[in-house]
């Protein structure tokens, strides 16, 4: 079997992909991640995961690469990972009782064929109405950094959600269910 390469360096999606018992290695690609002028958020997502998965695969002879974006999306806008404590409250307050999607792009590219699928997952995720005091504390856990929307559901925020429709582990970074059915199109077996 071809090498399989996390384009990524997000601990989650680690810990994710290695519930298919294949084993992989991680080279994460720091790419441009700013937003095309309109743009929408589906093909936002899709257009990041490839490119970090080309940018890992233009470095390697042969292999599978796989590259994951997610975001969070409300009304129209994306939302990505908070750059501030204030930006963190921004969107919590933002979401807070409302309704968003969260959209995880996956792309996966076979080197040296060059046989891309891109697709993505989106899952809709419900909040509660949160008090300024439950924001506060939920940002001074440090929970909210590094995360799109400024939330981790699998952590502290579970206690925010009322209900999710679509794929849990989309809404944590990688939906597990579409990276699994795209990488058997490439003769990747899990070992379970």
């Amino acid at each position: 079997m071809k090498p399989l390469i996390l384009a990524s360096a997000s601990p989650r999606r680690r810990e994710l992909i290695a519930r298919l018992g294949v084993p992989f290695t991680v080279s994460p690609a720091n790419i441009d991640e700013s937003m095309l002028p309109g743009e929408n958020a589906d093909a936002f997502a899709r257009r990041i995961a490839r490119d970090k998965a080309l940018k890992i695969a233009e470095a390697v002879d042969a292999g599978i690469v796989i590259g994951v974006d997610t975001i969070v999306a409300l009304d129209g806008g994306v939302m990505g990972k908070p750059e501030s404590r204030e930006s963190a409250r921004f969107m919590l307050e933002k979401l807070s009782g409302r309704t968003h999607e969260v959209i995880s792009g996956v792309a996966v590219i076979e080197r040296p064929s060059g046989r891309t699928i891109v697709a993505s997952a989106t899952t809709v995720v419900r909040f509660k109405a949160l008090a300024a005091l439950e924001i506060d504390r939920y940002i001074a856990s440090g929970e909210p950094q590094d995360k799109a929307g400024a939330y981790g559901i699998q952590g502290i925020a579970s206690l925010f959600v009322e209900g999710i429709s679509g794929c849990y582990y989309n809404v944590v970074g990688l939906p597990l269910n579409l990276l699994y059915e795209t990488l058997l199109e490439f003769g990747v077996e899990p070992a379970f």
